[in-house]
């Protein structure tokens, strides 16, 4: 399992259209991953869930700090190795050096992680 890690909020201003963007770029390299026979995963796809359901009212209040990246950080404990994409962010540095010191396999370009079968592989 692969933890995707890019910038979410770095250089949005956090404008809807350009967060949903760099989601779009973790999500399209976690389908590349997939395809390459890994199983990736975002901590965007845990965190936003029960930011919502916690009541956070917008990015960036309490509920959202408390919660978004805390998830990613757990996350790490359960993936193999980080995958980091993208521009700056603090974030993604994060979990990065988060991976590094828990002993994960950390990659700083795709075209470093090696395929591992095909998407049919179980």
């Amino acid at each position: 399992m692969i933890l995707v890690a890019g910038p979410y909020r770095s250089g949005t201003n956090d404008d809807p259209h350009l967060i949903e963007a760099n989601v779009k770029a973790m999500t399209d390299t976690a389908l590349e991953l997939y395809e390459m026979g890994h199983l990736p995963v975002l901590g965007e796809w845990f965190a936003l869930p029960l930011i919502e359901a916690a009541g956070s009212k917008h990015t960036g209040d309490e509920v959202f700090n408390r919660i978004f990246h805390p998830v990613a950080i757990r996350l790490i404990d359960h993936c193999d190795a980080v995958l980091r994409i993208g521009g700056s962010s603090q974030g993604a540095d994060e979990m990065v050096a988060t991976g590094r010191a828990r002993g994960k396999q950390i990659f700083l370009n795709k075209s470093e992680v090696p395929a591992f079968g095909t998407a049919n592989n179980i």
